[in-house]
């Protein structure tokens, strides 16, 4: 287990993500301004606190907006959050890492990380009243690394809220509470794979999601099989980078081909390759790159999941490649040290296959590998991702986890 996997009812060590926000909360409870606290800290009344994954994707990039499929694994990096209720309707919240605080009224629009709290309650407010409380929030999630920290934040203090509110909500409205939020509230143009994979991937399994049914099905990684991450420390923000620009390149894709199509076409999903082929000319190039992306993720996708199910890592790791290589080539949305980093992770001996997982335009490559050759590649990696990759680069291992929850909670 790395650091982040702090989850067991065992007493985390205090590097964790759950004991610096037990300890940011504390902090809280000892100021004067947290007077307003309802729950007092005593050893009887211990605060709530959520923990929810980052996550990465093996397959399946840029289809969730476009009502395609995707196999994302959640990883043993949390967001936790610690909350206590107030007696007010006000969220006071500590961002441990970032040693900053907000103070939030329903309505408020902050800016920066407030504002993904702020929009996770006002979401959550639509439907029943959320109690004011007290948070503090703590990760071990590299953020900007395209592993989700967003989503990880929006499950854990939506989880948080929930509880110290006394209401739940089954995972999937929570997450699709939060990806709500993430759209509404700060302007991503996102689909459901993020919220989805924080919400509902298994300990041990990938996550088999089919964005337009919503469905799922877990998918065991098996013994044997490891995962590296390569954060090549190129930092990535959706919201300022070409992520909405590639939204809307897909939406006139579609709407051209509703022109031309003798079918009804509802999303990119509805494209094959034949119809692509017989209307490519009523395409843009740009336009035409995109949709054959799409079109061609999903098949692998599916593909993937085969593999998974049957234990063929070699064709897994081969779906990796290909998908990475259309994201770089049709899809636009990768980088010289995203490249970077998949070459050198393909090449090294025990690695099945690699790829970009996130949005792109930086942030990190996921590697599968061979568990027996995990240590041996991490150190092969690690030893050359400076000078391949950048100086900024980091390698880490990660373990497949479970979705948000309670800590203590089964």
């Amino acid at each position: 287990m790395t650091d982040g996997d702090d989850t067991d009812d065992a007493a985390p060590t205090a590097s964790t993500p759950v004991e610096r926000a037990k300890a940011a909360l504390a902090a809280f409870e000892a100021d004067g301004d947290a007077s307003d606290s309802t729950s007092p800290p005593t050893e009887s009344a211990p605060p709530t606190v959520a923990v929810a994954p980052g996550r990465v994707n093996l397959v399946g990039g840029h289809t969730d907006y476009n009502d395609g499929l995707c196999l994302p694994m959640a990883v043993d990096r949390h967001v936790a959050v610690a909350a206590r209720p107030r007696s007010d309707d006000r969220l006071r919240v500590r961002a441990a890492d970032f040693d900053e605080t907000a103070e939030l009224d329903p309505g408020d629009d902050p800016d920066g990380w407030a504002a993904y709290v702020a929009a996770v309650a006002r979401v959550l407010r639509e439907d029943d009243p959320i109690d004011g409380a007290d948070l503090a929030i703590a990760s071990d999630v590299p953020t900007g690394a395209g592993l989700s920290s967003s989503a990880a934040l929006e499950l854990s203090v939506g989880r948080a809220l929930l509880a110290v509110s006394g209401r739940d909500l089954p995972a999937a409205d929570l997450a699709l509470a939060c990806w709500r939020a993430e759209r509404e509230g700060v302007g991503v143009e996102c689909g459901i794979l993020d919220q989805f994979s924080a919400a509902l991937c298994e300990a041990d399994s990938a996550l088999f999601l089919d964005c337009r049914s919503r469905e799922t099905e877990s998918v065991p990684l098996g013994d044997g099989v490891g995962v590296l991450v390569i954060d090549t420390g190129v930092s990535h923000e959706l919201t300022e980078s070409g992520y909405n620009d590639r939204v809307r390149e897909c939406a006139a894709a579609l709407d051209s081909l509703r022109e031309v199509a003798d079918r009804d076409l509802d999303s990119l999903r509805d494209v094959d390759l034949a119809l692509l082929d017989a209307h490519a000319d009523a395409l843009e190039p740009v336009h035409r790159r995109r949709v054959r992306h799409v079109v061609t993720e999903n098949e692998r996708v599916r593909n993937a999941r085969d593999a998974l199910a049957a234990g063929d890592l070699d064709r897994v790791g081969d779906a990796m490649l290909a998908a990475h290589d259309s994201l770089r080539d049709d899809y636009e949305v990768s980088c010289p040290e995203l490249d970077a980093a998949v070459e050198l992770a393909a090449e090294t001996p025990g690695v099945y296959g690699a790829r970009m997982t996130g949005g792109g335009f930086g942030g990190s490559a996921v590697a599968l590998v061979d568990g027996d050759a995990l240590d041996q590649a991490a150190r092969a990696i690690r030893a050359a991702a400076p000078e391949r990759v950048g100086p900024d680069a980091d390698v880490f291992a990660c373990r497949p986890s479970a979705g948000v929850r309670l800590v203590g909670e089964e």
